[in-house]
C-alpha cells in the first residue's frame, strides 16, 4: 500500500492508495509518498481505486450527453419525465423499479422517491425546472445528502408535433468514491436506450 500526504494549510490529510491491484497513481504537486501496511475491510481497495482514478478524470468525461428528435409534443414528453411513476416505463439503465403516484414535479425543491430494482429507496432532489422544457435531479439515500452526480432533460420543440430531446448524466461534482464505477459506466448507448424508449412511448401511448 501507499499513501499520499495532502498538504492543506497547517495540517495535512493522509490519501491510501492501493497500488498492488492495478491503481495508478496520479502525479499531484505538493504531495509526499510513503508506504503503509494495511488491513482495510472488503471492497475498500476498489472503492480507493476508483477515488484514486476520479482525480485524473477530466471534468468533460464526466458529462454524459444522447440527443434525439421525438415524435411527440413536448408538453407529451414533459410529462412522461416529470411525472417519478412514468420514469421506470422508459428507464435504458434497467435500474428503477416503481415510484408512487402523486409525485409529478413543478418547482426546484421538489423530492420524489423511486425504489429501484435491487430494492433501495432513492430521494431525488429537483434543482432544476422549467415546466416543459427543463428538468434536472440529484439522488440521494432517504434522509442524506445528495453525493453529487445530476440527472437532467432538456426539451427544445421543433415543432407542434416534434421534439429534440437532449438526456444529460453529470458526475463531475459526486464524492462518493463507491459510486465511481457505476458512474463511469453510464454511458451514451445507455442515456440513448432511455431516449428511444421515452420516444416510443411519446409516439405510440
Amino acid at each position: 500500500m501507499l499513501f499520499l500526504r495532502e498538504p492543506r494549510g497547517d495540517d495535512e490529510i493522509v490519501l491510501v492508495v492501493p497500488v498492488l491491484f492495478g491503481c495508478r497513481i496520479p502525479h499531484r504537486p505538493g504531495y509526499r509518498l510513503g508506504v503503509a501496511v494495511l488491513d482495510p475491510e472488503p471492497g475498500s481497495l476498489w472503492a480507493l481505486c476508483a477515488w484514486m482514478g476520479r482525480m485524473e478524470e477530466p471534468d468533460a468525461a464526466r458529462i454524459v450527453s444522447a440527443t434525439r428528435e421525438v415524435s411527440a409534443p413536448a408538453e407529451r414528453v414533459f410529462e412522461l419525465i416529470a411525472d417519478p411513476a412514468q420514469q421506470p416505463r422508459w428507464d435504458g439503465n434497467d435500474n428503477l423499479a416503481r415510484a408512487d403516484g402523486g409525485q409529478r414535479v413543478h418547482a426546484v425543491g421538489d423530492v420524489f422517491v423511486m425504489t429501484l430494482r435491487n430494492g433501495a429507496v432513492r430521494e431525488n432532489h429537483v434543482v432544476e425546472f422549467e415546466e416543459g422544457r427543463r428538468i434536472a435531479w440529484r439522488p440521494a439515500e432517504p434522509g442524506g445528502a445528495p453525493p453529487g452526480h445530476l440527472w437532467a432533460w432538456t426539451l427544445e420543440p421543433v415543432d407542434a408535433s416534434r421534439t429534440l430531446v437532449t438526456h444529460t448524466y453529470d458526475w463531475t461534482q459526486l464524492t462518493d468514491a463507491q459510486r465511481i464505477v457505476r458512474a463511469r459506466a453510464t454511458t451514451q448507448d445507455s442515456l440513448r436506450a432511455s431516449l428511444d424508449r421515452l420516444a416510443d412511448i411519446a409516439a405510440h401511448d
